[in-house]
């Protein structure tokens, strides 16, 4: 990996080497993707099932668009006890974070005759998208699906796609099922975010769509939201960890690759205030690509987006923490306790040398969907408050209403809205 010295000039320039990664950037598939979703939003399952025999290579219809309780059923005996087992865990674990981030509904009654409060209501119907074929992740699938049903969603209907032989992969099944998926149907890519949002004959209309998915996909709960909410428009999964000379080089060197072999756009980066330590980690890198599986791609990931940088002290490395502003980061500092309680902007900490990013993505709870390409600034972690919505709730009786009268028509008449004034009025000739 590269060293780099940190400086003003550096950190602008890594910045703008992450940017790039950004679905943003992409903006020549835009009309590509507003064809299919324009087309698919007026014809429907028409359109729908003729981009899947493009596509994906399989012969959509009405009868074989849903997936049934037989093939759920199937699923299970394809995969290994223990790890259904796993998946089972996981769920658990994912449901009991969650459900301690619950809200209630709040009413507020003052003795001058007002009330005031915020009604919390469930999303009614959530659309899940889960990318197929190669990149089937069933842990996705329980980060999206469980928090929804602890907050109450109603009808949760699943959308993946189904490859040229229409069956989805086993895992996938599963941990919907175990989630609480409520309907799955074979539909993949742009088209399917379309009819998820438009509505077709076969797949109800949703109001909200979460779910990783390619840039096509991306693109297109881009272009939908509006129609409908959509949880963010993901870029490629990155890694930060923040070390000082205590932490163990090959920990971090093995957290670095963890994040690599995502794909080749994802990005690892180290900032440390020990150079040796740094030697020593790009000594474990290279020793780890002789025996991983997909050390190919992580060369290019690491080649391209991965750095070591140095900092002066742990102040300066700190700031350039919350200036990356990275989807996970990991604290291997000698009191990592004291350092979390300086970081600002970070998707998900994890602490210590035995809190390792894949802890997160798996099993300890919280969200993996996670905020990249530096929206860690502003945007936070699935929860369970991205599927519900408030309501404002008010209660004025007529000698309140009477109290504040004058003070209402004023602020309406300064704004020249003389009719929302005269509803004031009306109600005291």
């Amino acid at each position: 990996m590269k060293i780099v010295k940190l400086s003003q000039d550096s950190i602008a320039e890594i910045q703008s080497a992450l940017l790039k990664r950004s679905p943003a950037q992409y903006t020549e598939y835009e009309s590509k993707v507003n064809e299919i979703l324009a087309n698919v939003r007026e014809n429907g399952d028409k359109a729908l099932f003729e981009y899947t025999e493009k596509f994906d290579g399989f012969k959509l219809t009405e009868e074989n668009i849903k997936v049934t309780r037989a093939e759920i059923d199937e699923a299970y005996t394809k995969l290994d006890k223990e790890y259904i087992e796993v998946i089972k865990k996981a769920a658990e674990n994912i449901r009991e974070f969650h459900t301690k981030q619950l809200r209630n509904s709040w009413f507020e009654t003052k003795p001058d005759g007002t009330m005031l409060g915020m009604k919390i209501t469930a999303i009614e119907r959530l659309g899940v998208y889960v990318p197929g074929g190669k990149a089937a992740y069933p842990s996705s699938v329980l980060m999206n699906i469980v928090p929804a049903k602890v907050a109450g969603v109603d009808r949760i209907i699943m959308c993946t796609p189904p490859g040229k032989t229409g069956v989805i992969d086993p895992g996938t099944l599963v941990a919907a099922d175990i989630a609480g998926a409520d309907e799955i149907y074979r539909a993949g890519g742009a088209q399917a975010i379309g009819a998820m949002a438009f509505g077709t004959r076969s797949i109800p209309k949703v109001y909200k769509i979460t779910g990783p998915g390619n840039i096509f996909v991306a693109l297109a709960k881009k272009s939908v939201y509006g129609f409908v909410s959509i949880d963010s428009i993901a870029g490629p999964s990155e890694v930060m960890v923040l070390a000082d000379s205590s932490a163990n080089p090959r920990y971090v060197a093995a957290d670095l690759l963890s994040q690599a072999e995502h794909d080749e756009l994802a990005s690892a980066i180290l900032v440390t205030t020990d150079e040796k330590l740094a030697e020593k980690v790009n000594e474990e890198i290279e020793g780890f690509l002789k025996t991983l599986s997909r050390s190919e791609i992580i060369r290019k990931s690491l080649d391209n987006y991965g750095y070591i940088l140095l900092a002066s002290d742990m102040d300066e490395a700190i700031d350039t923490v919350n200036t990356v502003a990275s989807e996970h980061l990991e604290i291997l500092t000698e009191d990592p306790f004291a350092v979390m309680t300086k970081i600002r902007n970070a998707g998900a900490i994890f602490l210590g040398e035995f809190s390792s990013e894949p802890l997160g993505d798996y099993f300890a709870g919280p969200n993996h969907i996670l905020p990249t390409n530096g929206t860690a600034r502003f945007f936070s972690p699935v929860n369970v408050d991205d599927f519900i919505k408030k309501s404002s709730v008010i209660y004025y009786s007529k000698d309140a209403l009477e109290r504040d009268s004058k003070s209402i028509q004023l602020f309406a008449n300064n704004e020249g809205l003389t009719a929302h004034a005269n509803s004031i009025k009306v109600r005291f000739e």
